[in-house]
């Protein structure tokens, strides 16, 4: 833009730069994005992973509490009638 309107080394030295510069940063703004995107991934995989894992305690919770319910049963086999 500069080095069209003024015709001289300097401006397109400058308007070569300012290109450079705008490269440089569409650059690393995209670099950027894919790398929010990565920790975005893993961050859902983290919340994931602690649902399953309050939902794996909530399991045995329950398991806990129907094993103290449980009835003892009879002992079943061979038994023997009298001791000596």
């Amino acid at each position: 833009m500069l080095a069209s309107i003024l015709n001289n080394d300097r401006a397109i030295e400058i308007n070569i730069q300012i290109a450079r510069v705008f490269t440089k940063i569409r650059h690393l703004l995209s670099d950027n994005t894919e790398l929010r995107f990565e920790i975005e991934k893993i961050k859902n995989k983290v919340q994931n992973h602690d649902k399953n894992i309050e939902l794996v305690f909530q399991y045995l919770d329950e398991l806990i509490h129907k094993t103290e319910k449980v009835i003892p049963r009879k002992k079943i086999g061979f038994k023997i009638s009298g001791k000596k």
